[in-house]
């Protein structure tokens, strides 16, 4: 066969590795003259209108940040996440949502081998799917986080689908909200009646993609078993009088979640639910496995204590939704590091939030400071801004002289990381580096 591999990032290099066999004609195609190495004998396409002259091709395997709208071929649009669905030999748990769905994966993975499991996590956790693939046997598991970029385009639902909250993200990529939930809602959507689905108990984005409506064996139906998370009424996980509980019995104490923040109990929730739905599930590892995870980088990661103020690195928080949650995490006042680059984001709530809940002052940097700026005005909450032109050094320098013993300081910056860094994990090392420096 004839293919284009689009897009050269750490995807599409998996995607390269996979498809370069004897029997195909392989060929590069970016936009962009690739960061990543090329191989030496590998044909490459280069230029601004690379995509839209795929014509020819029998296969185009679209990297996951690559709209497929931007493809003009006259052959099949591909995914490695569809080629992964297609050939993976064990059940899938997915998991997507705008937040959390990092840590409700490696959670269920965590409790899953707690079980005795093999488990294979993947996906937008960092782990190209389809290096993983040769490896996976048909008794084991497979948890894959799932961005709407990998959903975009899927073909097949996972056998357990979780559907976290949902809020509005990558605006600067997808067209509109509609497209961006329309794309999530393709981890529910070819589900059939033997599978599984388990949504947010309040965000009505989960809840609109968990009740979509299939033709089933010629009848409108809905497909498959739906449930919430969190709360007591849809036979999954919930906490009562701190216990983690499921049909009016207890699993564990909360106290065996490693992980701060209200939002991470909803995460263990949801988590919990998964697993027990996969099967074979005891208590016991359920226990052990919230305990034996102690969180992602830069996900609300302790840092240090200086004079009596502790520092949080949360630098995956991209969305506003996510700094709110980091707020909810913590009783002490609180000195907040917010702004970044544009993904359409609105901050009144956060502004808002801001307001009630004991935070002191926001250091606002980035493309996205003076918009910060103004929400955080109409609030009443104080703030210092940066703008761009600043080192990190600087930043966590001015959050240091706004705090005082007792306080928290956390970098949760509610927006992209480009411009400034190259990355969320560049803008947390550099935040640790900076506090370790005080």
């Amino acid at each position: 066969m004839k293919i284009a591999i689009a897009g050269y990032g750490a995807e599409g290099e998996s995607n390269y590795q996979y498809w370069n066999t004897p029997e195909n004609q392989v060929v590069i195609v970016d936009e962009h003259e690739p960061a990543r190495p090329v191989p030496t004998d590998a044909s490459i396409i280069i230029g601004d209108d690379a995509f839209s002259r795929l014509e020819g091709y029998d296969l185009v395997i679209r990297t996951a940040g690559l709209a497929p709208r931007k493809i003009k071929t006259d052959g099949k649009i591909w995914s490695a996440t569809n080629e992964f669905f297609a050939q993976c030999p064990a059940p899938i748990v997915g998991v997507t949502g705008s937040k959390g769905k990092g840590t409700t994966s490696s959670l269920i993975a965590s409790i899953l081998r707690a079980s005795g499991r093999t488990v294979h996590l993947v996906g937008n956790i960092g782990v190209p799917a389809l290096d993983v693939l040769p490896q996976i046997a048909k008794n084991d598991i497979v948890v894959y986080e799932l961005s709407s970029f990998q959903l975009w385009d899927l073909e097949t639902s996972p056998h357990i689908a979780v559907v976290l909250m949902i809020e509005p993200d990558h605006l600067d990529v997808h067209d509109d909200m509609d497209e961006y939930v329309n794309a999530k809602a393709n981890i529910r959507r070819h589900q059939t009646c033997d599978d599984i689905c388990i949504y947010h108990p309040t965000n009505e984005y989960s809840r609109r993609i968990a009740m979509i409506n299939l033709n089933v064996h010629g009848a409108d139906v809905q497909a498959g078993a739906i449930g919430r998370y969190a709360i007591e009424d849809d036979n999954q996980v919930y906490v009562k009088d701190g216990m983690f509980m499921a049909r009016n019995r207890n699993i564990c104490s909360i106290a065996a979640l490693q992980l701060p923040g209200v939002h991470n109990i909803e995460n263990a929730c949801a988590a919990i639910s998964a697993a027990l739905n996969v099967g074979g599930v005891e208590p016991d590892a359920v226990r052990e496995g919230l305990q034996n995870f102690t969180g992602l980088a830069h996900r609300l990661k302790h840092v240090r204590e200086v004079e009596g103020v502790t520092y949080y690195d949360d630098s995956i928080a991209t969305t506003p939704g996510s700094a709110i949650a980091a707020i909810h995490a913590f009783s002490q006042p609180k000195v907040l590091i917010l702004g970044g680059s544009s993904k359409g984001a609105d901050f009144t709530e956060l502004a808002e939030t801001a307001a009630r809940s004991n935070v002191k002052v926001a250091i606002l940097i980035g493309d996205e400071a003076n918009k910060i700026e103004s929400a955080l005005q109409l609030a009443g909450v104080k703030s210092v801004n940066l703008g761009s032109d600043v080192t990190m050094d600087n930043v966590v320098l001015a959050a240091s002289q706004q705090a005082t013993a007792g306080d928290v300081v956390i970098l949760s910056p509610s927006c992209a990381s480009f411009g400034m860094f190259k990355n969320y994990g560049d803008r947390g090392d550099q935040f640790i580096a900076a506090v370790n420096a005080l």
